[in-house]
């Protein structure tokens, strides 16, 4: 963890075999520190997979004794007690960190499943039942371990984020400017940005002008641009009143003017410091899954091991040996630790994992692929996500007398002299519109009163800008006819900018983020799939936003909102359909995702945040895998309601049977080792899933 970080991350807990969670979510409290099982500390043989390793071992150990023991032993050519050195070694390697696990637990004045597991094979141990008592231990680190192993990849999100803040800024002194730590900034410092440099404060221009990206913070697909506050004394006083024109974000990107900023709060306050602590307190938050869990291992654990101490002195009570006694006692003891339990969940959610990986769905543990097949409501980002994520040229209107190939040549020769992210996007299509026809250069580029640009070209000044500029360049206005089209294009959610060259206006060209080919299609299956809301939560303006939502079949459209807002969107969002899911691929989405039922990052277009944020990251950035992974949940969810009523069943008979006399300790092991070969075996089921949706 880097020393500048602004906020210490969480340590959030392992997923647990035994569990039923895998993600902290809002709402709860939780210690992050209770239950770090500190596998960064202790016997990292094998580096960070030292546990998965372990748990192999003891499956190839196991698999050893099992083979000596069918061929060596019987032939005479090993003695039985042979085998006790390997089945000793397996163990050791099988039980190493569920102990290590279970003691800290216990130091705590805790109890854990793990801890009745261990207690099982040491009692099988003590009957002499070696091999059952090695094969529970490997089954359930197994499981143990490669959920620990899936999840490892979800813990870097916090230093993403405050990565992407500068460490240092140009503070402008009486002399010049001198380089100093960010941390150092207060409120009313000046500080100046060059040209394609990230900003370092939270702000308020007071002088220069720019194209400012702040897709990092608010998702928006296009530059703002930025302009000086007219009143700066009084500025810090009205910045949560000022337009957002004249306020800069800390992490968005400078364009090509240089700007000077009078920094509006410190460094810890900073929208980047917001983001970094509201995914720390969603990720450090506890299920009521988790805590429900931890309240039935409480009563569940002791409640097994009074059961079985009682049965140990029944010789007391009843005529029989205290052999006979301890040999019930073991039995119920195994009875209440089968491997099924253990393995029941474990087994569905691997193969499920499995499943979505092979189609480029990364599932972040069970908690997030149960949890998405029983969502009613899905938030979408905009920019990236329902959208391509970059302006396309949409619309060329040509008018006075003007040929589309005329108004194409005039601006892309002009905008070819810009390096505007909106003038390579009418370049690069307009080139395109064009195909072999030759463009003359423009020449000469040069602003204009901040609202465009202006280039001689073919001996005539072109000009190309908004409404605004044309409105107080001269006396040569647009006509109405002009204004209505430029209305409609902006009411539509398009970018507009007119040309005019010399004193005739040629027309009218338009840009759009446009939706993804397969928005609307996934959409209508989500519908079909019973998700009664569909909500696009986007930085850009609401006019922008509600056009995207027509076109595609969203039922809401939420526009203009900053991180925060978002995550308030996604709590109310909650509150009303109780499931929710965000799907996004910005920095601005990882709060948002955090504090949602199920994140879903879009993930070869997704920042890295978003990515180590999500519970589910669309890997190959396909919006179509979405139906594909809550059809899968949905089924997983099933087999697992299966495992454990398999498993639960199993116990609720077998103990009673133990208790009784009726079943012995080997009927136990039998019947345990036939459930859990029902319930891997169902669970692998996932592995042959196909489907998009199924019924629900």
């Amino acid at each position: 963890m880097k020393e500048n970080m602004t906020a210490t991350p969480p340590s959030p807990k392992p997923v647990h075999a035994c569990d039923g969670d895998h993600q902290h979510k809002p709402g709860e409290k939780h210690d992050h520190n209770d239950h770090d099982h500190g596998h960064a500390h202790t016997m990292m043989i094998f580096g960070k997979n030292t546990e998965l390793y372990f748990s192999l071992l003891c499956g190839a150990t196991l698999a050893i004794a099992w083979i000596l023991g069918r061929t060596l032993v019987p032939a005479g050519t090993m003695p039985e007690g042979g085998l006790l050195p390997i089945l000793i070694t397996s163990y050791i390697f099988g039980g190493f960190y569920t102990a290590k696990e279970a003691i800290e637990t216990i130091s705590k004045g805790g109890f854990e499943i793990d801890f009745l597991m261990l207690v099982a094979a040491a009692g099988a141990a003590v009957l002499g039942k070696w091999e059952e008592g090695a094969l529970l231990l490997f089954l359930f680190s197994l499981g143990h371990s490669l959920e620990h192993y899936a999840m490892e990849k979800a813990r870097k999100s916090i230093t993403a984020l405050a990565d992407l803040a500068p460490k240092t800024a140009l503070l402008k002194t009486n002399g010049g400017t001198k380089e100093v730590e960010t941390s150092e900034l207060k409120a009313g410092d000046i500080i100046v940005v060059r040209p394609n440099t990230k900003i370092s404060a939270d702000g308020i221009v007071v002088a220069g002008a720019s194209s400012v990206d702040q897709a990092p913070i608010t998702g928006e697909s296009v530059p703002v641009d930025k302009m000086p506050v007219d009143d700066p004394a009084n500025a810090l006083q009205q910045v949560k009143e000022l337009n957002a024109r004249y306020k800069v974000f800390s992490g968005s990107i400078n364009g090509n003017g240089s700007l000077e900023i009078m920094v509006s709060q410190p460094a810890s306050d900073s929208t980047i410091s917001r983001l970094v602590k509201m995914v720390n307190e969603a990720q450090s938050q506890k299920s009521p899954t988790q805590q429900f869990t931890d309240r039935f291992q409480r009563i569940f654990v002791p409640a097994v091991l009074t059961l079985v101490l009682l049965l140990c002195f029944a010789f007391l009570v009843l005529n029989e040996p205290f052999s006979a006694s301890f040999y019930r006692a073991m039995s119920v003891l195994v009875a209440a630790s089968p491997c099924a339990l253990a393995i029941s969940t474990p087994s569905a959610v691997l193969s499920g994992v499995a499943r979505a990986a092979r189609m480029g769905v990364l599932i972040k543990g069970g908690r997030p692929l149960e949890d998405l097949g029983t969502l009613t409501a899905v938030a979408f980002d905009k920019t990236g996500t329902l959208t391509e994520g970059k302006p396309r040229l949409t619309n060329v209107i040509p008018m006075n007398g003007s040929s589309e190939t005329d108004l194409l040549q005039a601006a892309v020769a002009v905008e070819a002299l810009s390096d505007h992210p909106l003038a390579k996007a009418i370049v690069r299509d307009g080139k395109a519109k064009l195909g072999d026809t030759a463009v003359p250069e423009a020449q000469q580029l040069e602003a204009v009163l901040g609202k465009g640009i202006k280039a001689t070209w073919q001996g005539a000044p072109v000009y190309i800008g908004n409404l605004a500029l044309f409105e107080s360049l001269d006396e040569y206005r647009p006509s109405t006819e002009l204004t209505t089209q430029v209305q409609e294009l902006e009411h539509g959610g398009h970018t507009t900018m007119v040309v005019r060259k010399g004193t005739v206006y040629a027309g009218i060209i338009a840009v759009m983020d446009t939706p993804r080919p397969e928005a609307a299609e996934v959409l209508k299956t989500l519908k079909s799939a019973g998700i009664r809301r569909m909500i696009m939560l986007t930085g850009d303006n609401q006019q922008v936003a509600d056009a995207v939502a027509q076109q595609i079949g969203l039922t809401d459209a939420w526009g203009s909102l900053l991180p925060e807002q978002k995550v308030e969107a996604i709590q109310k969002l909650a509150r009303d359909e109780h499931k929710v899911a965000m799907v996004g691929d910005g920095v601005n989405d990882a709060p948002a995702m955090a504090n949602s039922t199920v994140g879903i990052a879009m993930g070869a277009a997704g920042s890295d945040v978003a990515l180590e944020t999500a519970d589910i990251a669309l890997m190959g950035d396909k919006l179509t895998l979405l139906p594909f992974a809550i059809g899968l949940s949905r089924t997983a969810s099933r087999i697992i309601k299966q495992n454990l009523w398999m498993s639960l069943g199993m116990v609720a008979i077998l103990i009673p049977l133990t208790i009784t006399g009726i079943a012995s300790i080997g009927p136990a092991v039998m019947a345990h080792e036939g459930s859990t070969l029902v319930v891997v075996f169902n669970g692998l089921r996932l592995l042959t899933y196909n489907k998009k949706i199924p019924g629900k």
